[in-house]
């Protein structure tokens, strides 16, 4: 979808589709999302296969469907692509998981990737991302969006114990996932793509637990680690193993690759945004906030309402599903002042909701933003200056925000 809005024109919000695909792929929802913000902050939405949803848009509410699973339960399905059906490994996929089995199971996950912990990584991705930019430095056409897809990885690949054959699948498998309409990754059609990515994922990390239970081998890695941990007084089992162990695989690969190519293009569009990071480094952290910020690139989760809830000024009925637009939320007016200009001095930059709310806040935050800082520092370090080399296609997906394509041409930066 668009970053920068264009004109708003005059919306009708009984004829808006916050589920067409349409709207994500050449569209741009964020005039829609400003509106509803303003005058339908709680939103009502019936498909036409007679599917229902209520969408929140305010940031404050946002953090409140996010934050509170006593209103508003994970488990019944997160992601808009299971509405309608409830999420078959609700209550042991961690993400579809509430407190406390939830915080059980990632307590001993997220202690592995604290800043302090992720801190002795910095080395190694930094060699990773040097690596990756290497290419782009020949003055050729570099398509970011389609190589960056790999980056996450590269960066965590090592870390969580997987080997780099095997690399390049899992990223097509976590992209259909997170993409099933997407032409790059459709398989025939959007249910076919869902449960073959579902299918491949599950068996692929049952594999590596089957393999590594049999050979004794044991290390460092997330995954190994995720064999050890305790649910209440007991192990997980293989299957509790294989569901978390996917959900750790996309939680690495869907989202960073976004969040590099749309603050890139936002840089490209904006050279003096480029040249003040590059006149002043210490910027690049709240670079990589207000990138965060613009990008979105988990544009939505989603709940499910408990009881009747009063919220927005509207009121959601008991066992609704309710979409939390974190796109938009990160367009609040109330909270970020003239939020479609990209700024890299924005003071409450952090303030960004990119990574969720609550129990669910990202647990690979800390990670992402290493990753994302020290992208952004080889950038500035390396290149004089970058060009679009042709149109932007945008992902084909109400779920994720990003790009397939972002064809650039880098110079590189002149040393005195």
């Amino acid at each position: 979808m668009r970053l920068t809005p264009g004109p708003a024109g005059d919306i009708d919000l009984g004829a808006v589709d916050l589920f067409d695909l349409d709207l994500y792929s050449h569209g741009d929802p964020h005039p829609i999302w400003d509106v509803m913000r303003a005058k339908a902050p709680v939103h009502h939405q019936v498909l036409p296969d007679g599917r229902e949803f209520w969408s929140v848009t305010r940031y404050e509410d946002v953090r409140r469907v996010l934050s509170d699973h006593k209103e508003f339960t994970s488990e019944r399905g997160t992601v808009p692509t299971h509405l309608g059906e409830d999420d078959a490994a609700a209550g042991v996929l961690m993400t579809s998981t509430d407190p406390p089995r939830h915080t059980e199971v990632r307590r001993p996950l997220g202690s592995k990737l604290t800043a302090r912990a992720v801190k002795s990584w910095e080395d190694s991705i930094r060699s990773t991302i040097v690596r990756f930019l290497e290419p782009a430095l020949d003055g050729e056409v570099f398509d970011l969006a389609e190589k960056a897809l790999l980056l996450p990885a590269m960066v965590t690949g090592p870390l969580l114990g997987i080997p780099e054959k095997d690399w390049a699948e899992l990223v097509q498998l976590t992209a259909m996932v997170t993409a099933p309409s997407d032409p790059h990754f459709l398989v025939s059609s959007e249910a076919a793509t869902l449960a073959i990515s579902h299918h491949e994922l599950i068996n692929y990390v049952t594999a590596w637990v089957k393999d590594r239970r049999a050979s004794g081998e044991r290390d460092d890695s997330l995954l190994d680690h995720l064999m050890s941990v305790r649910a209440g007084d007991r192990e997980l089992t293989d299957e509790e193993i294989a569901l978390d162990g996917y959900s750790i695989l996309l939680g690495a690969n869907v989202t960073t690759p976004h969040t590099v190519s749309g603050t890139v293009q936002a840089l490209i569009e904006r050279p003096e945004q480029f040249a003040k990071a590059q006149a002043d480094p210490s910027l690049i952290p709240n670079l990589v906030e207000e990138g965060l910020r613009w990008t979105s690139a988990a544009c939505n989760f989603m709940r499910y309402a408990v009881d009747d809830i009063e919220i927005g000024g509207g009121v959601i009925p008991a066992r609704a599903a309710v979409v939390a637009w974190i796109g938009s939320a990160n367009r609040d007016e109330t909270l970020f002042p003239d939020p479609h200009t990209f700024d890299i001095t924005r003071a409450n930059a952090k303030r960004q909701a990119a990574f969720g709310f609550g129990a669910h806040f990202c647990i690979g935050a800390p990670l992402a933003r290493l990753t994302l800082r020290i992208f952004f520092e080889e950038v500035l370090e390396r290149f004089g200056s970058i060009e679009l080399a042709g149109e932007p296609e945008h992902l084909r997906s109400y779920f994720i925000a990003g790009m397939t394509h972002l064809p650039i041409v880098a110079q590189k930066r002149r040393t005195s």
